[in-house]
């Protein structure tokens, strides 16, 4: 059965937890499963880490990975969505795509189901969604704070794709979520209700950023201005004023607190220099879990196709 990593909740908590072991086992456990096969990265939208850790992961699973820009396939202007999707599915093992909006990786998907082909699509990054950033940002906090259920983490700034993935993994491993986001830039009603029912953690909005990293394990925040967004650059500082992540409302979170960001950061804007380049910062470890999550869920749904229970497994040994 061909797996697609199009969202978190794509997943279940037994199978987020076997891609978080997959990511922290051995590499030569994963059993090099691209060996003498390409790997399609679609990058409608440029990216620093995006690029570095997927081709790094693509290799060290055995493949040859094959940026492509944008512009290059022309999605809807040079040839529809699903063409690209069914052309790059007969070179390609798994075909990955960074882009604008999430409706282009579901219907590359679709596209690729339609034909039969047991070809992965994996979303790199959409409006909706960054699912590899939330493996990641999983994998880090696992591994400063040990067990994750019941701990809280608390997300400062705009409500948007990092923001709505991190809550659903975190509520899937049990997590308390605490939310603080402006007025406009939050999670609406609707979404408030979607995310209470993931999992067995519990979620939490706020407009005050103190109220929410009370107590928090974890603070998380995110550039307030997020490419294509640079004409709201100013509207949108204005929005965020007191939401800037520094060491008055660190210190309401817990002693053995950790700072988290996805980069790139702005310092002076969501949060301050002695933050991020402080001792509570994980970022740099953060941003090279990006490398090890993104090959850990390669090579899970990579074997989904050919394994009845990709979830059984042990850092002892490969999926079995």
């Amino acid at each position: 059965m061909t797996r697609h990593l199009l969202d978190v909740t794509d997943f279940t908590v037994d199978e987020v937890n076997a891609i978080l072991d997959m990511a922290e086992a051995p590499i030569d456990s994963l059993g090099a499963p691209l060996t003498g096969k390409g790997a399609s990265l679609i990058f409608e939208k440029p990216s620093n880490r995006t690029r570095h850790s997927m081709e790094m992961a693509v290799v060290q699973l055995g493949g040859h990975p094959v940026y492509t820009r944008g512009e290059e396939v022309g999605f809807d202007t040079r040839e529809p969505v699903e063409d690209v999707a069914r052309i790059m599915a007969g070179y390609h093992a798994v075909v990955a795509a960074r882009v604008f909006e999430h409706s282009t990786v579901e219907r590359m998907a679709g596209a690729v189901d339609a034909d039969g082909a047991s070809v992965p699509i994996v979303n790199m990054l959409s409006d909706w969604s960054h699912p590899l950033q939330a493996f990641a940002d999983a994998l880090t906090m696992r591994q400063r704070l040990g067990q994750l259920v019941g701990r809280t983490v608390a997300y400062i700034g705009d409500y948007a794709n990092v923001a709505r993935s991190l809550a659903e993994i975190s509520l899937l491993l049990g997590m308390k979520v605490r939310l603080a986001c402006p007025t406009g830039f939050d999670a609406d009603e609707a979404e408030l209700e979607r995310l209470s029912m993931i999992g067995d953690g519990d979620i939490a909005q706020t407009t005050r950023p103190p109220e929410a990293a009370e107590g928090a394990h974890a603070v998380h925040t995110d550039t307030w201005v997020s490419m294509g967004q640079e004409s709201e650059k100013e509207a949108r500082r204005r929005a965020f004023e007191g939401y800037a992540v520094d060491g008055t409302l660190m210190g309401e979170a817990a002693d053995d607190a950790i700072f988290m960001h996805c980069l790139p950061a702005y310092r002076g804007f969501e949060v301050t220099a002695d933050v991020i380049d402080g001792p509570r910062s994980v970022v740099f470890q953060q941003g090279h879990n990006r490398m090890h999550a993104a090959r850990a869920a390669i090579a899970f749904v990579l074997d989904a196709a050919s394994s009845s229970n990709p979830a059984d497994f042990s850092t002892s040994g490969a999926v079995r």
